[in-house]
């Protein structure tokens, strides 16, 4: 006798984890819209991408506080990615308006670090930061970030302590 399922199938998506408060602390929001062609064959944004809304974001905010980041490469300064990390905590989707909260925090010698909190209505779905270290663009070796960028940096905090900027985008 062939065996007979009791039970129903089990949903083949997972409930999203417990969502987190939107974001505090933050002064600055990208706007980023999910494409189409950043998604999986689950409909689920491929978690590469939000490395790349990162760097939207990013480039972004120095826009905005620094005048850019060819104002950097003009005077003859790069700024490395020496780390990375994302931590997911509810998948965006196709179509998904997302708002990729930036800070730059702890600049020091030649070292700063950016921290994101992506959210969607009003809810964090990722978090993370990337560490970047200062270095001459013709030898590659590490420079301190210059006096002009750090004080950019804190017209941003400056910003950030009273309150969310309006998103760009």
């Amino acid at each position: 006798m062939p065996a007979t399922r009791t039970s129903p199938p089990a949903d083949p998506v997972p409930p999203s984890p417990p969502r987190e408060a939107a974001p505090e602390g933050f002064g600055f929001a990208a706007a980023i819209r999910v494409r189409f062609a950043e998604t999986d064959a689950q409909g689920v944004a491929h978690n590469s991408n939000y490395f790349v809304w990162f760097e939207v974001a990013r480039v972004e905010f120095l826009e905005r506080y620094a005048g850019g980041y060819q104002r950097l490469r003009d005077q003859g300064i790069e700024s490395l990615v020496l780390e990375a990390h994302a931590r997911f905590l509810a998948p965006a989707r196709f179509d998904d308006r997302l708002l990729v909260h930036t800070r730059c925090v702890a600049p020091r010698g030649a070292r700063f670090r950016f921290e994101y909190a992506v959210e969607r209505n009003g809810a964090v779905i990722a978090d993370g930061w990337t560490a970047h270290g200062t270095v001459a663009a013709a030898t590659l070796r590490p420079t301190r970030t210059p006096d002009w960028l750090r004080a950019a940096l804190a017209s941003a905090r400056a910003d950030r302590d009273r309150g969310p900027a309006p998103a760009a985008g």
